[in-house]
């Protein structure tokens, strides 16, 4: 069927491109796949990043266009999901539920997008019976904020309740797509070194001047097919998380636990600002997010971090009074993040959100006693909510304010920086008070057995 093959068509242009841009033929195959990919996403509740990434390996000849028209495509639909689903005429009710997402209804909510984008339909057999007129209708009505800005009742509710008027421009914001940064790995090469070289390779770069560590990718690329990235000059990472590992306050020499240290974005960090000097303890309770670490430490050239895998208390009873500094970036909600993490928009709740704040808590009363007297922890993270972020500060402070204090917050808005938002609060253990010499107990290194 000669009509299902190709049909040419404009590119989606970005909101800033003006003038012409050359159009490409739009292939059945593509957007099938397209369709597929949204199912997995939806249906069994897979995360976009692997689904993209998935149907990459697995269509290893598309070309670059190819490439970043499904990639758009399915992260824009998945970021605008309830609306393109209003759009399509389907039960506002059901776009959340897995049963109610036939293959039909995805091609619907598709042709919203495509048609919202300014785009002509196909003559596919899947969309002969969309009729652009009545998308266009449906898109004048006037409709509840959190459809038109295609969030969950519940969020649209907590963010409101949390956040009051500023909500409305974060919400705005983290409904955009999330740009590219890396951090220059220090122990390696410098910034004006790697902005010169990936110049000469046809990478356009921006510095930002109040995070030192931070190159601004221009245009968008497999980041991590470049030899710079396999060389390990750098990692990707997003200018507000770079602000986090520098919070801490390391200094070369000092022994240092990053206690959630998932795949070791913020371990490397400190390892650099350590000048690969001292130690760092990586924990977290995923052995696998641990073997990651080793990889991406073994290419950045890190060897002052040793990885342990959280098996129990026994684990946190061995480093008592260990560390100058402790990390606790924690579980959270990632609502600070959904720029890049769009569908955990969908897969997050309510009542998980009040289980991660008890969960926080929990880690910051249990793994602060890791903190040798005179030392500093940073609380941090990916979270722009305060019943996740100040208010559990005050909560531990409330408790344990005798031995901790508060030195500094930091809190970033994602309308107000364009980047993602964070949170993070270092607190200072209060010194030991003078025993006699003889009193004296040595410090020995915590065993990992």
């Amino acid at each position: 069927m000669p009509l299902r093959l190709t049909w040419a068509c404009t590119f989606p242009l970005p909101r800033r491109t003006r003038g012409f841009f050359p159009p490409v033929k739009l292939h059945y195959h593509l957007i099938a796949q397209i369709i597929r990919s949204l199912r997995d996403i939806f249906v069994d509740r897979r995360y976009a990043d692997k689904v993209v990434e998935f149907a990459f390996k697995k269509h290893p000849k598309w070309g670059s266009r190819d490439r970043r028209l499904f990639a758009e495509s399915v992260y824009e639909v998945v970021r605008h999901w309830r609306w393109y689903w209003h759009l399509a005429g389907l039960p506002d009710a059901e776009h959340n539920q897995p049963e109610a997402i036939t293959e039909e209804r995805l091609w619907y909510v598709w042709c919203a997008y495509w048609i919202m984008a300014g785009h002509e339909l196909p003559f596919f057999d899947e969309v002969v019976h969309v009729r652009r007129g009545a998308i266009i209708e449906r898109s004048k009505q006037e409709v509840s904020p959190a459809i038109q800005a295609s969030v969950p009742d519940w969020m649209e509710a907590r963010l409101n309740r949390e956040l009051g008027q500023a909500w409305i421009a974060i919400r705005a914001t983290l409904n955009q797509p999330a740009e590219v940064f890396i951090r220059v790995n220090t122990l390696k090469t410098d910034r004006r070194s790697l902005k010169t070289r990936l110049a000469q390779e046809g990478f356009i770069t921006e510095t930002i001047q109040d995070i030192p560590s931070v190159l601004h990718m221009k245009q968008r690329y497999h980041v991590f097919g470049m030899a710079a990235f396999k060389e390990g000059l750098f990692e990707v990472q997003d200018a507000s998380s770079q602000r986090v590992a520098p919070f801490l306050q390391v200094e070369p020499g000092m022994k240092v636990v990053d206690a959630c240290a998932g795949a070791g974005g913020k371990t490397l960090h400190l390892a650099a600002l350590m000048q690969n000097k001292g130690k760092i303890i990586a924990l977290d309770v995923h052995d696998w997010k641990l073997n990651e670490l080793r990889k991406r430490a073994g290419r950045a050239g890190v060897d002052v971090a040793e990885t342990r895998l959280i098996e129990g208390t026994k684990t946190l009873k061995r480093l008592t009074n260990y560390a100058d500094r402790l990390l606790l970036d924690v579980p959270c909600s990632g609502m600070g993040v959904l720029r890049r993490n769009p569908d955990a928009k969908w897969k997050l709740s309510d009542a998980e959100i009040d289980r991660l704040i008890i969960e926080q808590q929990d880690i910051l009363t249990r793994y602060s006693a890791i903190v040798k007297p005179g030392g500093k922890l940073v609380y941090a993270t990916c979270s722009i909510l305060p019943s996740e972020n100040e208010q559990q500060v005050q909560k531990f402070l409330a408790a344990h304010g005798a031995e901790w204090t508060l030195e500094e917050e930091l809190k970033i808005n994602p309308a107000e920086t364009g980047h993602d938002g964070f949170y993070a609060a270092r607190l200072a253990r209060k010194p030991a008070e003078p025993t006699p010499a003889s009193a004296a107990v040595p410090t020995t290194e915590p065993s990992a057995e």
